[in-house]
């Protein structure tokens, strides 16, 4: 199964909107995805028409041992499961404080779940475990970034955009030294994207050149790269939440669903070559 936590701890440059119709592409190129909401806001869980008022356990019971991830796991389409958060997820971060071992919870959960499952008769593994990230670097991203192997950033295309990228890089570093020494950062995807400004595309080859100017390339790192693919600012993407549908349940022949087509496919893609 390849893992990915999709992160940045900046709000409002597209990490949500990737998590989930990132998801639902690969879903629906076939492959079987698991969807964890880490984030206390419930983002992705609403945007897959889930309500977390109506769900009795949410992450927050999984995290704080109250309940397994098989009991609150929903479909939420063909080849698409998730993991709903809620509000309460919030406290976690002050519950777990004093936990030992609390960076970990996640992981072994998951372990738990993947020995469950292996033993039931109608067994299929997962192809994909997308994790959607809260923004900020607390005790819920560290659960994340422990869990799995692979980071994903989304960045907005402002003069901004490599602001706070040496605290994401340092971060994922330090997990992979301490916690998760499969770890790497997979690159970055540029979201809310003009194509027809030149800010936009100075922004891209910023980036480029950051990663590829590095000196010291740490091993977490050292292979990142900017996906070629570009998420265009699209109203469609913007709309489709609040209908609790993906993109391609919403506009299948928006911009938006043909570029996170494409990412997917990029992804997939990467996936041979490794």
């Amino acid at each position: 199964m390849r893992s990915i936590a999709i992160l940045n701890q900046k709000g409002g440059v597209g990490k949500t909107t990737t998590a989930v119709n990132l998801s639902a592409a690969l879903a629906a190129s076939g492959q079987r995805v698991f969807l964890i909401d880490l984030d206390p806001q419930a983002h992705a869980t609403l945007h897959l028409g889930l309500n977390p008022a109506d769900c009795t356990a949410s992450m927050y019971d999984v995290l704080t041992g109250q309940a397994p991830l098989a009991e609150i796991r929903q479909q939420a389409g063909e080849n698409l499961w998730v993991a709903g958060s809620h509000i309460d997820l919030a406290a976690a971060e002050v519950e777990l404080v004093g936990v030992v071992g609390r960076e970990i919870i996640l992981r072994d959960k998951l372990a738990e779940d993947a020995a469950t499952r292996e033993t039931a008769p109608d067994f299929q593994p997962f192809d994909y475990l997308i994790v959607d990230c809260p923004p900020s670097l607390g005790v819920l991203t560290l659960n994340a970034l422990a869990a799995v192997e692979e980071v994903i950033l989304p960045l907005q295309p402002h003069f901004l955009a490599l602001h706070g990228l040496s605290k994401l890089l340092q971060t994922v570093e330090l997990v992979a030294k301490r916690l998760n020494d499969r770890l790497r950062l997979a690159g970055v995807v540029l979201c809310l994207y003009e194509s027809g400004t030149r800010l936009a595309a100075e922004v891209g080859s910023d980036v480029e050149q950051f990663f590829a100017g590095q000196q010291r390339r740490h091993p977490a790192w050292s292979d990142a790269r900017t996906f070629q693919t570009r998420i265009r600012r699209n109203i469609r993407l913007a709309e489709a939440p609040s209908f609790g549908q993906s993109i391609f349940q919403y506009a299948p022949d928006s911009n938006g669903a043909e570029d996170y087509r494409r990412l997917a496919q990029e992804l997939l893609e990467a996936a041979v070559v490794h």
